[in-house]
Formats: C-alpha cells, sequence, structure tokens
C-alpha cells in the first residue's frame, strides 16, 4: 500500500473534469521514456520463536527500517514515527501488520530490477542478522492468526481496519496476512494504456497461478494454492475485481475517472493527520458537501491519494499496476516484471498477447479469475485448454518481446533469462504453492514451522 509523500506547495483545489483526467493523461510518456518499476513484500519474523515482531519492541519493526541507514537510506516520519525509508533504490515502507516492502526505482532494464532487489534483500538480511530477524517470501503468513499480528502505526491503516469489517469478510486478512509482487509500467497513449489494462486484466490469472505462493492459514493446508488472490475477492467490493468496463469499447481515462469517482473514499489527509472518511463520497467532495469537511474542495493531493485506495487486479495512476501475484524469493521477484514487460513493452508481442485473449467474454474472464486460486494452472480457459497450455504460448510471447527489446548486460546476455523460473512451473505444471504442500505432506511431516526455513 501506499506510503503518501509530502504535498506539495501548489496543490491547486480542483475545480474541473480535466485536472481529474491529468494524473493518467499525464502519465503518457515516449517508448524511450518507459521504466520498470517493481514492489515486493515480505513477511518480517523473530528467529527465536517465530512471532511477528511489533513496532516499538527491540529489535523490532521501527529498529529495522533505522538500521538501513547504514546503507544510505532516510527516515520518513509521519506523527513523530519512522514509517518509511527513503533512498535511490525508492522507498522502503510497512504493510499493516510489519510487511516489508520496496517500492523500487523507475529503471530502465529487467537487469537494474534485479540488482535493485539482489541489494535490497542483501541489506535486509545482514539487518536481520544484526536484529535477530528473518523474512518470509510468502503470499500470506502460514501460521499467524490475525490476534497474533501487530498493526503499524499509520494513520490510513486505522480507518482502513475499521472500514474493512464492515464491507467484507476478510479485509482484515488482507492487510494483515498478505504479501505480493507488483510492476508498475508505463504507456504512451491512451489507445495503448487501454489495450495494456486489457491484456493485464484479462492474464492476471495466468500471473496468480504462476506466482500461487499462499496454500496455508494458521498451520494447515487451506484448500487454495493462492489464499491471498482468494482474500481479495471478499475484502471489499466497491474496490476490487476484474473491472468489466476496462474491456467496453471506447473505454479511457474518463472511464477511470467515473470508476474512480464511484469507490468510496477511506480518507482525507489534513495538518499531518488522516481524517477518518470510510465509505463517504468524493463526488460530494467535488461539491464541498463532504460531511467531514463541510464546505472545503478537494485539492489535486486529495485525489492523488483517492487513487491508491481501488485494489483491481489491474490499477491505474499514470501508470498501470499489475496486481495479480503472491509474494515470492529472489528468483520471482525478477520474474514477474520481466513477464509484463516482455508482454506490454514490445508492440508486436502486446498484439500477440491480446489476440489470444480478445475474444472471451466477461462472464470466462470471471469464471478464470474465480477458478485460480484453487486450481491454479490447472483452471479451464475458453478454447477447451488449461492455465497451463496458456501459459506456455503467452510466455513464448513473452520471451519474443524481451528478446525484441534488447536490452542486454555487461556479459552479453538479455532479458530473457528472468523468465527461467517462471518456464519451470508452467512445464512442470506445479505452482510454488504445490511444491510446499508436497513438503508439507513429505519431508516436513506435517510441521509448518519447518516453513521458516524456506526463507527467500
Amino acid at each position: 500500500m501506499s506510503t503518501r509523500n509530502a504535498s506539495s506547495t501548489e496543490d491547486p483545489v480542483i475545480e474541473s473534469r480535466d485536472q481529474l483526467v491529468a494524473p493518467m493523461q499525464n502519465g503518457e510518456k515516449p517508448k524511450a521514456d518507459w521504466r520498470i518499476g517493481t514492489e515486493h513484500e515480505k513477511l518480517v519474523y523473530k528467529r527465536g520463536d517465530h512471532h511477528a515482531p511489533s513496532y516499538d519492541e527491540e529489535g523490532g519493526i521501527r529498529d529495522i527500517l533505522l538500521s538501513l541507514q547504514d546503507f544510505g537510506w532516510r527516515p520518513v516520519e509521519e506523527g513523530g514515527k519512522v514509517i518509511a525509508m527513503s533512498g535511490d533504490d525508492g522507498t522502503v515502507s510497512l504493510e499493516p501488520a510489519g510487511q516489508l516492502e520496496l517500492s523500487g526505482a523507475p529503471l530502465e532494464n529487467l537487469h537494474e530490477t534485479c540488482n535493485e532487489a539482489g541489494r535490497h534483500l542483501a541489506q535486509v538480511k545482514e539487518v536481520g542478522e544484526r536484529r535477530g530477524v528473518g523474512f518470509l517470501g510468502l503470499g500470506m503468513w502460514p501460521d499467524k492468526t490475525r490476534e497474533e499480528l501487530p498493526m503499524m502505526p499509520k494513520g490510513r491503516y486505522d480507518i482502513m481496519a475499521r472500514h474493512m469489517p464492515r464491507v467484507g469478510n476478510l479485509g482484515l486478512d488482507m492487510m494483515l496476512r498478505t504479501c505480493t509482487i507488483q510492476v508498475n509500467l508505463d504507456y504512451g497513449s491512451e489507445a495503448d494504456m487501454a489495450q495494456k489494462f486489457r491484456v493485464g486484466l484479462a492474464l492476471q490469472p495466468l500471473a496468480t497461478a504462476l506466482f500461487a505462493n499462499s496454500p496455508f492459514t494458521e498451520g494447515k493446508p487451506n484448500g487454495y494454492l493462492s489464499y491471498r488472490s482468494h482474500i481479495w475477492s471478499d475484502t471489499d467490493p466497491h474496490r476490487t475485481g476484474m473491472l468489466p468496463f476496462v474491456f467496453d469499447e471506447g473505454f479511457g481515462y474518463e472511464a477511470w475517472v467515473d470508476y474512480m469517482l464511484d469507490v468510496p473514499m477511506y480518507f482525507v489527509f489534513r495538518d499531518g493527520k488522516y481524517l477518518d472518511a470510510a465509505g463517504l463520497s468524493f463526488r460530494d467532495f467535488l461539491e464541498g458537501k463532504l460531511s467531514i469537511l463541510p464546505g472545503e474542495r478537494p485539492t489535486q493531493s486529495d485525489w492523488w491519494d483517492h487513487l491508491s485506495t481501488a485494489f483491481p487486479e489491474v490499477r491505474l495512476k499514470s501508470f498501470l499496476e499489475m496486481r495479480g501475484a503472491d509474494g515470492g524469493p529472489w528468483s520471482r521477484i525478477c520474474a514477474l516484471p520481466a513477464l509484463w514487460v516482455g508482454l506490454l513493452y514490445d508492440q508486436g508481442a502486446l498484439d500477440a498477447a491480446w489476440d489470444l485473449v480478445k475474444d472471451w467474454s466477461m462472464e470466462e474472464r470471471e469464471n478464470l479469475r474465480n477458478a485460480v486460486p484453487k486450481e491454479g494452472l490447472a483452471a479451464s480457459v475458453p478454447g477447451g485448454r488449461n492455465l497451463q497450455d496458456l501459459g506456455r504460448d503467452v510466455l513464448a510471447i513473452a520471451k519474443s518481446g524481451l528478446t525484441a527489446r534488447a536490452r542486454l548486460n555487461t556479459s552479453g546476455d538479455n532479458e530473457t533469462g528472468f523468465l527461467q523460473t517462471l518456464e519451470e512451473i508452467v512445464e512442470s505444471g506445479k505452482s510454488p504453492a504445490q511444491r510446499m504442500l508436497d513438503r508439507y505432506h513429505g519431508e516436513w511431516g506435517g510441521d509448518i514451522s519447518r516453513v521458516y526455513k524456506y526463507s527467500f
């Protein structure tokens, strides 16, 4: 989830619809300026007893953050508490229960992306050695109840925690127990955005299957391969899902603005504090009718904040976020951006990917999204095939897209090697979750604590 940046000294009141469209419209970039921004979260635990450390305890989350100063990171505070660290590699921030996230810098190629991830993991491992903590690259806590998990001191999280039970049964699990890998990608025009959005949504279930890595809840198999993905189906229907309107003819920035105006608010940020606006209407805010700020109208920063509070499978801000993958180890952190860059950053690959999915009905897309958390690569896709078969085709297209990009490292290698771990998953037909379940029922002997040796 987003860490709020300090507002600009210029923060105009929104007076026209053009200002609502502007963040998306201003995201357009020439192809030469397209970048890759990768985000990845990890679970933090104390090595002595595997508990999730609180913010304030000795060697806890605050101490972990501050220890990153040794590597040049700078503290970011909210209400006098350090809630993130800023540096050349982006931002290290906190998810609600202390999951540690790197929101990476916008980088030119996948070699840089993977080097960035490697630097970050080396740094946190070194901090972990000093602080007695370890890190898990999974999609969900395998053994913790909600009650065993702490809450981090960020104002928006308090508001969300109160609101989640009003709108779904699993929203608190989303906040407290899950981890993800995401990649943020650019577009060149409104039409380019729309095509990338549609391909991204249609194929997001494939990413979920390839990265499925959350088969345990409270120490036992939960019947899912990606329980993290299932959680999103019962979090908040007003701000999640597959977004049928994206596939409508004429979809563009205006349609996204209308969608976001219908997403209920969470908060308004004023004078360094988050004001609870959960369930209120941004449309009312535009008219000066927001009950908690009567007569006041929103600024551009308020709109930016609101754009960060929808959680569909693909999200548009001034870039596109691919949001379907469970958290995982280093190799899969590199593989997720490789998949989407290969598909979306070469026009030939993008067209070929769209040809695979363009004739699917919305019902078929929804059915696939709903089947994948349990069935993974065995889920059926339109045309009488399964997702494993489709995955072979999609990875071949992604590989062709990366080959066409011809971004080489110092050894002369292009970016296609980062797909290897996904190719192995597709050929085996086994997601990471299935491999962990095999261990659980085999060499682990049903002992979930063995997962802590799995690490990342």
